[in-house]
């Protein structure tokens, strides 16, 4: 039995998410269908370095398994794209230790979010983009996103449904830059709470609004209250970047 490490790209649209569900579609589910039908029905497990949303995207999802076949290593992605369906790929596979595991080896994250301001909307890039046709205070919005910089308990950027015991997270960089009408946000952090980047989004372009100040960010996080934050921002912009490991 090899242990194997795969990055994969997909395209969210489709998808209730990346973790298997019974009746539902989601990224899990078609991997490892893919996996059974090369293991001629045998069920082979896939773990991901994380459980993106419905809707949300992967440009670098990093995910293991292991099978007792004995493909060569360079084979493994085109065995799989064949397999596959049209909204994901696998960019790569490559052998990895018995003690490697995709989510919990993972030492970082780098997730981007995209938001584009047209007046008109685009219907190209609904499933792609956060539509939001206002006029944004780009300078405000910068101001704000140093206050997330470093180690905060980011409970008030959070989904009510977070499970885990601790909200301490890093935040080792937030930038944005523009191309045209598109906004592009990267945010890399040691790990993300459940809709974090979102909540951040949703606060921001609040700020970007004039709704809210970019002073009023550290009080946001110090009384770690999710009614404080903003709204959360739709899963259609967000995408799972790269992962980081030693």
């Amino acid at each position: 039995m090899s242990r194997y490490k795969g990055v994969i790209s997909y395209d969210g649209s489709s998808f209730c998410g990346y973790q298997i569900q019974p009746r539902d579609r989601t990224v899990q589910g078609e991997l490892e269908k893919a996996l059974r039908k090369i293991h001629k029905g045998q069920h082979i497990i896939v773990e991901g370095s994380g459980r993106t949303d419905a809707g949300v995207h992967a440009y670098g999802q990093v995910i293991h398994f292991d099978s007792p076949l004995e493909v060569p290593v360079e084979k493994w992605s085109t065995v799989l794209n064949t397999t596959l369906p049209d909204d994901i790929v696998v960019k790569s596979v490559e052998a990895a230790d018995n003690d490697f595991h995709a989510r919990h080896s993972a030492i970082g994250k780098e997730y981007r979010y995209r938001v584009y301001t047209s007046s008109e909307r685009d219907p190209f890039k609904r499933h792609y983009s956060h539509y939001y046709p206002y006029k944004l205070d780009l300078e405000a919005m910068e101001k704000a996103l140093g206050y997330f910089l470093g180690t905060h308990d980011f409970t008030s950027f959070c989904s009510a449904k977070t499970t885990v015991s601790s909200r301490i997270r890093t935040l080792h960089e937030i930038s944005f830059t523009q191309e045209k009408d598109e906004l592009i946000f990267k945010f890399v952090g040691n790990g993300f709470l459940y809709n974090m980047v979102r909540i951040i989004m949703g606060t921001l372009l609040e700020v970007g609004r004039g709704r809210k100040q970019p002073e009023q960010i550290p009080m946001i996080i110090e009384e770690k209250n999710r009614k404080l934050a903003g709204k959360t921002a739709g899963p259609e912009g967000l995408y799972l970047w790269k992962v980081f490991y030693e």
